[in-house]
């Protein structure tokens, strides 16, 4: 977030019911040092009013065309002429059409025909209007032409269904703004293929019951979406967590172990790094055709267990080439046997990560850990968000394992 600093972003704002994310991704720019100018269409301005944006940016918000910022001067002109970048979040299938064909007829879309910065889209829409031919075309011209795009992701609409038109997460909106200012980190991960696993499996008791862990796959999420900022090209498995997943190059669903395995099989040997950060569960039971009863009064449940097939142990029997990491949480010796998964699976490095009254890996809040490798490192962080052991993970990876 340090390349945030001093950095000029003009921040355009379209009538979505999304428009009210504009307001923490302008907070989150502000916080970082970054100068906001906000811009909002008409319509927008009735989902969020002028005097939020400007509370929070400290500068006037552009509403009219014909709206000043200081005599003698054309505000859609100079506003752009001193902004290192221009993004429009969230953007709306009206302004996508709009700018694809030349139309500017609102201060926004004056704005971003003069502009000479790199444009950010970050569209969010229902997924039929998202999925229309017309859209999809319009936004492959932006494309064409050098327009940058955070795609939208899936989740619960405004309308109530459920599909992709979703805002992107307000992270890789940030994220995506950081990689294309002046200044901001290489693409040091172009050409590489990762394979990234998140979040829990569960494995089925009966029809309704299931077994699994707290994991939310935040930290498999922070590493994928750190992972597209620099340049990689991301498979992303992932488990049913409670957390929005980032954009990535391509993105599987699962629920048990056994579906998070072969969708890993399926996909090892065009990845070059593997970076298994999901809580796969290490038992399954016997399920049940109908909805197990409870025993008779006073009288002991019994559910049989069977093991898991260990996905990174098997990964690393046949490792070839590959750059392997995985992550040990444990409640006690945490070194000892972080390091001892590391030699037994074959791994090149090990996230160790504690859970104890200290630290709390699961959910979004920050985390301790330390990283080991199979040369001996032992590297222990301050407590830090996962975004920032995101950060330091691929630094590491990059410099020992693809330099």
């Amino acid at each position: 977030m340090d390349s945030l600093a001093g950095k000029r972003i003009v921040l355009g704002v379209t009538g979505s019911i999304a428009a009210f994310k504009a307001a923490e991704i302008a907070s989150t720019l502000v916080r970082a040092g970054a100068s906001v100018r906000a811009v909002l269409t008409p319509n927008a301005a009735r989902f969020i009013t002028p005097v939020t944006m400007r509370a929070i940016t400290a500068q006037e918000c552009l509403v009219d065309l014909f709206d000043e910022t200081a005599e003698g001067q054309i505000s859609h002109i100079t506003t752009v002429e001193e902004a290192d970048l221009v993004v429009i979040a969230p953007a709306t299938a009206n302004v996508i059409g709009k700018i694809a064909h030349g139309i500017a007829d609102d201060m926004l879309t004056t704005l971003v025909m003069a502009a000479r910065t790199p444009v950010l889209v970050a569209p969010a829409m229902n997924t039929y209007m998202w999925t229309n031919p017309v859209v999809v075309a319009n936004v492959e011209r932006l494309k064409a032409l050098g327009y940058q795009f955070v795609e939208p992701v899936e989740g619960r609409l405004a309308c109530g269904s459920v599909g992709v038109g979703k805002l992107a997460p307000v992270e890789d909106i940030i994220e995506a703004i950081v990689s294309l200012l002046p200044g901001a980190r290489t693409r040091d991960w172009a050409g590489v293929r990762v394979l990234i696993t998140a979040g829990p499996t569960r494995e089925p008791i009966d029809p309704v019951r299931f077994l699994s862990n707290y994991s939310s796959g935040q930290m498999g999420y922070a590493i994928a979406r750190a992972a597209m900022a620099h340049g990689a090209e991301v498979v992303l498995v992932t488990g049913p967590a409670e957390a929005t997943p980032p954009a990535v190059t391509e993105m599987v669903r699962v629920e048990t172990a056994d579906q998070m395995l072969r969708a890993v099989r399926d996909r090892y040997d065009s990845c070059k790094v593997v970076i298994a950060a999901a809580a796969v569960s290490d038992f399954s039971a016997r399920t049940a055709q109908q909805k197990m009863k409870k025993p008779e009064s006073g009288q002991p449940a019994r559910l049989e267990l069977h093991q898991t097939t260990d996905i990174l142990a098997e990964l690393g029997q046949r490792k070839g080439e590959h750059v392997l990491v995985g992550f040990a949480l444990e409640t006690e010796d945490l070194v000892q046997r972080a390091r001892e998964k590391l030699k037994g699976k074959n791994l090149d490095m090990i996230v160790a990560n504690g859970a104890d009254e200290e630290n709390t890996p699961f959910g979004p809040g920050p985390s301790r850990v330390r990283f080991l490798t199979a040369d001996g490192e032992d590297i222990a962080l301050p407590l830090m968000s996962k975004q920032e052991i995101a950060e330091q993970l691929l630094t590491l990876i990059h410099d020992r394992y693809l330099d």
